[in-house]
């Protein structure tokens, strides 16, 4: 399915970041012999440092440093001006600063000493956090040392410099994807007992997280511009970054902001709307538990999807040179096959919501159409997963790559318009804009029809083509009035994933801000945003799928049945009480009676399964 069998030797990205020597051994880690290398193999788990042995005359060809590299334990702190000062300082700090194959009791005794140790005299230096490298304090050998390693790092490309920040992070974006979940938590029992204070305070609490961001994301983009130290190619992509979110985000809250205003007369009839949901999944055994599996799915396949991007990253060979030092090469093209593990991303993580839709779907389904209102029937959810997984599993997959197709052009078109900025051609500019634009506006309808599809078939039992065209038909027939009832309250649900996002990003900004060294930050935080808002939808999906089930199975239940003693409805008093108010609400016929959709030809009046 995925390309997971490449020979990591070591790979770039986790090179890059914890640092080598040049005998094939990573600092921090036990390593594994290299063949052709005698000094290879060694366990390295106690010197985390990068220390050169000419760090005062370095030189750089073709992304490799020209000076012999070890690990060590420690740097040295002070100036060391001898052989003999070379092995006190071993002998104190047990820090060998020498070749490892040259014992400390022959720092002084061997003659080739002088080509094995480092260049005297050995300047002190710190273990700042420059990809744990040792850095000389001199400040003539500072500076020649700063310009070599920031060369090295701007001429790495900015898929292994994203790897490198994916891997400086790694903690960071664990605890986050946690507080994520935590949130997912919080507003699953929120929404479960929903009162119209609780709605109130989600919506203050989506502005003031929305407004607080966007002022972080703001500050810290001057604060990252007035920074005198932007030499190195990944602050500059943190800054670019930067003014991206901060755009984006100010962008987002405007929108939210007019949108609360324009639909807060709505507040009372969401709160209703949740009820009605809420007495649905009270009625379901496990049905809030759905989510939690899919999670679960969801992080096993993105803890393998990591994995293989990282060996895609770190695909390479070893190569022995002279004097028994070790070269990485990377595979070629190796770059290419990034996308393609991107677009595997957006499809599996798609079907397994698709999955998890149907199964909602299903369990909804089963549980409308049964007669006994009192007596629900047994297991709904098993029995929602095996009919999935026993006939409509092709439909999840047809829904989901539909909407992977949709995406990929938004991804080239976002590609192209990074290379005109640079041309500065406006009008091309604008042209992609609209196009993006377009393509998304596409994808939220596609996901929406999909969604009712999904429905379709758990009621029918019709492939995905068939289901979509009467979804299609049924949403023409009866949007108005769909609409009206739904619209509010997956905006209300979008704001919770809004919510879950905001205050995940905002942690992820604090605690990033305090790692500015060399780190592309900014991609593991957008990571941690898309995880956030997946873990957010998964979970909420559980309301919002309910509600669209709900009263698609309303509008299928007006249309094949009458309210006979032949063929009665199967809605109840409360989802009719409820669909008849927000209708007039809508029309703004305040003298209307309670109606159905539409009345029957033959003027049976419409009478709730009690």
């Amino acid at each position: 399915m995925f390309i997971s069998g490449y020979a990591v030797m070591a790979g770039a990205a986790e090179r890059l970041v914890l640092g080598y020597d040049s005998f094939g051994n990573i600092c921090g880690r036990k390593n594994t012999p290299v063949k052709g290398a005698p000094l290879s193999g060694q366990d390295m788990t106690n010197k985390k440092y990068v220390f050169f042995l000419n760090s005062c005359s370095l030189e750089m060809q073709s992304l490799k440093i020209s000076s012999v590299s070890l690990c060590v334990s420690s740097c040295p702190q002070e100036q060391l001006n001898s052989l003999e000062d070379l092995q006190s300082f071993a002998r104190n700090n047990g820090s060998c600063l020498c070749i490892y194959n040259l014992n400390v009791s022959s720092y002084t005794l061997n003659p080739k000493a002088a080509e094995l140790c480092p260049t005297l005299p050995v300047p002190p230096s710190k273990s700042f956090p420059l990809f744990n490298r040792c850095v000389p304090q001199n400040p003539e050998c500072y500076s020649k040392y700063a310009s070599v390693l920031i060369n090295m790092v701007n001429e790495v490309d900015v898929f292994h410099r994203t790897l490198s920040g994916i891997l400086a992070g790694r903690d960071t974006v664990i605890g986050l994807t946690v507080l994520a979940l935590a949130f997912c938590f919080i507003l699953v029992l929120a929404f479960r007992f929903i009162r119209t204070l609780l709605v109130h305070t989600l919506i203050a609490l989506v502005v003031f997280g929305l407004l607080f961001v966007s002022g972080v994301l703001w500050w810290l983009y001057y604060d990252y511009r007035n920074d005198p130290i932007t030499e190195l190619e990944t602050q500059k992509e943190n800054v670019k970054f930067l003014l991206g979110y901060a755009i984006f985000s100010t962008i987002v809250t405007v929108v939210l902001l007019s949108l609360i205003l324009t639909l807060r007369k709505r507040l009372q009839f969401t709160v209703q709307l949740f009820r009605i949901v809420g007495k649905i999944i009270g009625r379901i055994p496990f049905l809030l538990f759905q989510p939690l599996w899919t999670f679960l799915i969801l992080i096993v396949f993105w803890v393998f999807w990591v994995a293989v991007l990282l060996s895609l990253g770190t695909a390479g060979t070893t190569v022995t040179t002279s004097g028994g030092q070790v070269e990485y090469r990377t595979l070629s093209g190796i770059c290419y096959m990034a996308w393609y593990h991107f677009i595997g991303l957006i499809w599996t993580s798609e079907f397994i919501l698709a999955c998890q839709q149907m199964t909602i779907a299903g369990a909804v389904v089963i549980c409308y159409f049964n007669r006994n209102k009192n007596s629900p029937p047994p297991h709904p959810v098993l029995s929602s997963i095996s009919i999935l997984f026993c006939y409509h599993l092709g439909t999840a997959v047809k829904g989901s790559f539909l909407i992977t197709i949709l995406r990929i052009p938004r991804i080239i078109l976002l590609y192209l318009y990074n290379i005109l900025k640079q041309k500065e051609s406006a009008c091309a500019k604008y042209l992609f804009k609209c196009c993006f634009c377009w393509f998304w506006c596409q994808e939220s309808c596609l996901r929406y029809f999909n969604q009712h599809a999904y429905t379709n078939t758990a009621i029918n039992g019709t492939n995905f083509c068939t289901s979509a065209k009467d979804a299609v038909f049924i949403l023409e027939k009866n949007s108005p009035k769909l609409a009206s009832i739904s619209c509010f309250g997956d905006f209300i649900l979008f704001l919770g994933k809004v919510f879950v996002v905001c205050f995940t990003v905002f942690g992820g900004l604090m605690a990033f801000n305090y790692h500015r060294e060399l780190q592309a930050w900014v991609v593991p935080l957008l990571l941690v945003g898309f995880f956030a808002y997946f873990m957010a939808h998964s979970f909420l999906s559980v309301f919002e799928v309910t509600a669209d089930a709900i009263f698609l199975c309303f509008a299928i239940d007006m249309e094949t049945n009458d309210g006979s003693a032949e063929k009665p409805y199967f809605v109840d008093q409360e989802l009719l009480t409820f669909v008849s108010q927000s209708n007039k609400l809508t029309e703004g016929q305040k003298h209307r009676s309670m109606r159905p959709f539409q009345d029957n030809e033959d003027g049976t009046e419409l009478q709730p399964m009690v």
